[in-house]
């Protein structure tokens, strides 16, 4: 709307414009927390599987130094058989 339109509007339509401009601005406020909401959740999300990651390679490596004092127990029995 121009500056001439404006002036020429009535009271009453100024009021009209403020008040469907201050409902749209309480929207939009709504669904900026709401969409904040969401990002800390992702966040958080984001943090959890990156510990979950680290936690899944920690066991990575008991399991790989529990197979391999497992083979060298096989293979301490398997000479002791043998000779």
């Amino acid at each position: 709307m121009t500056d001439n339109e404006l002036r020429r509007m009535s009271r009453a339509g100024l009021l009209e414009i403020l008040l469907a401009q201050s409902r749209e601005i309480e929207r939009l406020k709504d669904e900026v927390a709401a969409l904040n909401e969401r990002l800390e959740d992702r966040d958080i999300l984001m943090s959890r599987s990156g510990s979950l990651a680290e936690a899944s390679l920690q066991i990575n490596h008991v399991f790989e130094a529990a197979q391999r004092a497992a083979d060298q127990y096989v293979s301490s029995v398997k000479s002791r058989f043998s000779a």
